[in-house]
Order: structure tokens, then sequence, then C-alpha cells
């Protein structure tokens, strides 16, 4: 059988067995959580509580006007101890709500309603009160990319159920756990485009999945299940869209620019969970993984939890543990403080041990060109990275700084360890500060 696949890309190895084969288990409940006020894309939250309130479980705290937004609510019943900023897992400060932990949390959203009937209309309204954003870690609001523009028609939803990141395997699980929610996920997000098509890529290190799947949409001549090549970024959407449908997104341009919508596996299921019952985005599963974990598990854990508790409730660490990644090791964050609290784009949390991390030094570039064979949005990593490491913003946006993704398969093929992904963040960062002078 031929796997469709894109150009470019890696092969690292992936480091899922720890976990692919565990169920999804439900942690404990920590004492207090941390609900920052900005966990999406786009502008960040106001509180709506103040300090000494009661809230309950899945009422919105934190609200803003703004378009590109999406709300966020207390994923525990409990009392608002202090509104202040705390750092998130990047280690900027953000305003959060802190709020303490009843025992005694009461049960809900375990009645289902019919959702066959809802308007196109009526699921954007309720992905949007949700705060549903993208669960695969881009935490782009969902809402806003159910709303395309009048002038761009989307006729095909892609579900990215590669997962192609090494370690994480939650999607994997949810896959296995939930694939007739996973469905009717995507059929809600087929109504609110106006969708005639759509497609479920899993990789092919995933056969168990798409053999759940596959027969479930056999039925359905509007969907299909798509075996790709297991490579990574396979998942990132411009990627998906290419190896699937053909289809090329211009630089610079998004997925609706081809008719496309791009969703992840926990993003539709999410969504579903919001139509059927009325839950809005209070916990999720995630990969707790890694050398350096003595438990590594799949887990479901509510938004706001820190990941020092996520870690214990898995056991612990091991010793010699180098560094703590929330996400995955090639796009995600690492952890200086473990305080920090879980956020809906957090995917995994690893514990990596020195064997499993390059710590040599940067050097020179050798003018291999290995990133540029390596990367999927044919871009010169080399010399972003050059012109970056010289302040000169301009240039490394001219080279494609603002076009990257971030996905670091530059950075894992360099022979000089260049930390391209790092500049490409920096360049980011300086031509945003100086677009708002």
């Amino acid at each position: 059988m031929e796997l469709k696949t894109f150009r470019g890309g890696i092969h690292p190895p992936y480091r899922k067995e720890a976990t692919a084969g565990k169920a999804t288990v439900e942690i404990s409940l920590p004492a207090e959580v941390v609900i920052p006020m900005a966990q999406n894309v786009g502008a960040p939250n106001a509180p709506t509580v103040s300090v000494g309130d009661r809230v309950e479980a899945g009422q919105k705290i934190g609200a803003t006007d703004a378009f590109i937004s999406a709300p966020v609510h207390s994923s525990v019943s409990g009392t608002v101890k202090a509104i202040e900023e705390r750092k998130n897992f990047t280690g900027a400060p953000v305003n959060s709500v802190i709020i303490t932990v009843d025992p005694n949390q009461p049960a809900k959203w375990t009645e289902k309603r019919d959702v066959s009937n809802l308007s196109a209309e009526e699921i954007r309204n309720i992905a949007k009160e949700a705060g549903l954003v993208g669960l695969g870690g881009a935490a782009f609001p969902t809402f806003v990319k159910l709303t395309p523009p009048k002038d761009k028609a989307i006729d095909t939803v892609i579900i990215n159920a590669c997962e192609c990141e090494p370690f994480l395997t939650c999607d994997h699980r949810l896959m296995l756990e939930r694939a007739d929610d996973l469905i009717a996920g995507l059929k809600l997000m087929m109504k609110a485009v106006g969708a005639s098509k759509a497609f479920i890529g899993v990789e092919a290190n995933k056969m168990d999945a798409a053999d759940v799947l596959t027969p479930k949409v056999s039925g359905e001549s509007a969907i299909d299940v798509v075996l790709l090549e297991v490579k990574y970024p396979e998942g990132a959407e411009k990627m998906l869209i290419d190896a699937i449908t053909g289809r090329r997104v211009p630089p610079g341009k998004l997925p609706s620019e081809v008719g496309v919508l791009v969703q992840n596996v926990g993003t539709a299921i999410a969504l579903y969970d919001a139509a059927s019952t009325g839950k809005p985005v209070i916990d999720r599963v995630i990969t707790v993984s890694g050398p350096g974990m003595k438990n590594p598990a799949n887990v479901l854990v509510k938004i706001g939890t820190p990941i020092e508790h996520v870690i214990e409730q898995c056991g612990g660490m091991t010793g010699g543990v180098a560094k703590v990644i929330m996400g995955g090791p090639m796009t995600g964050f690492a952890q200086k403080d473990l305080s920090a609290s879980v956020v809906k784009g957090t995917s995994g949390i690893l514990a990596l041990t020195q064997e499993v991390i390059d710590s040599n030094a940067e050097q020179r570039c050798v003018g291999c060109d290995k990133c540029l064979d390596a990367c999927p949005m044919f871009l010169t990593p080399n010399m972003i990275a050059k012109e970056a490491r010289l302040g000169k913003w301009d240039l490394a946006d001219k080279y494609g700084a603002r076009d990257c993704f971030e996905c670091g398969c530059c950075s894992y093929v360099c022979p000089a360890r260049i930390p391209h992904v790092g500049y490409v963040r920096k360049a980011k960062a300086e031509l945003a500060a100086a677009a708002k002078k």
C-alpha cells in the first residue's frame, strides 16, 4: 500500500512504546489550580470573577470582546484564592486566577443531547462559548477557524490524527477510546463550514487506530481514513493538506486559501462534548512520558493543574533527569519551574535524561544545506538563523522567519547544532514588537 506524504521532513526515534498501549486514566485533583487568562493565540482574557468568589466547574471566569480569542472556564468547583501574575509554560508572567479546590466536586455533563439538528451558526457559537482552541498545541480559537472569510469556501475538513511528535500518544488513545465521538465531532465541523468531504489522516504506526476508525466510516461516503507515512512533521497543517489532497497552501496564507480546514483529534472530540453535554474545555488528555518518568501514562488532567502535581501522580521522576518539557520534544518548551500549569494546548509532559538530549554547543554553520533539505516549508533556515543572530530582523523575515511554524526539523539535522527554532522565535518576537510601535 502506498502511503501518502510530503516533501522534506525527518525520521526521529518515535519512542512511543512506553504509553501507546496504556489506556487513559484520570488523575486526582491538586489542592489548587492556576488558570492563566491567556491560553490561546490572539487576545488574552480579563477575569470575570473576584478574590473570594465561589466558582463552579465549567463557570466562565475570563472573557474578552476580541474576535480572535477564547474564554476560559474554571476547571473545578472551589474558591478564588487570588488573581495575580504567574509564570506560564513559556516562563512569561500571565494574569491568572488561582482557585482553591473543593474536595467534593459535583458530577456534571453526564447527560447527552441530540446534536443532529444543530445549525452551522449554533455549532460555531458552541465552540466559542466552550473556549475551544486547537488542542494539538497551536491553541488557535476553533470558533475563528470554523468562521472562514466569506470569499473562502471550505469544501474539505481534515482531522490530523498523525501525532507525529516523539513520545506523545494522547491522540492515539483518544482514537481508540473515543472513535465514535471523534467522528461525531468531525461531522459537526463539516456542517459548520459547509464541507462536503472529510479525511482522517492516520500515520501508519497507528494501524490499530486506523482499524478502529475505518469500519466506523465505511458507510459514510463523505469521510475517508487515509494512511500516511511515518514522518515528522506529517501532522503539520500545510504538510497534511499537501499529502492528502495535493493542494499547496501559498506562503503566508491559511488553509482556507485552498478550501481546507484542519483540526486535531482532541479538538473534534471536545467540540462534540460541548455540543452534546454543554461541557467547556476544562480538562484534556496528555501524555506523561520520557526515560526520566517512573510511570509513563496517558492521563486526563484538569486545566490549571501544576506540572509538579501531574508528575507526582505518575510516580515522580527517576534520578538523572536533565530536562522537563511541556509538549513534544520537537516543539515543546523546557520548564524551569514545575509550578507552571497545564493549559488547553498542553499535549504532554516529558522527563528527559541526558542520553536523549543533544547538549553539544552551537558551532559555526558548515554550509551543508541539510536544513534546507529537511525544511517542509521550503525555507532557508540557515539564513534566517544567520540574520537573526546579527539582529537583522527584516532580513530574517525576508528569508521566511514568519512563515516558519517551528517544527524543529532544521535544528534536528544540523551538524553544527544551531538552534534554528530559537532564532526564529526571537525574530518573530522582535518583528511583532516592531509592528506594535
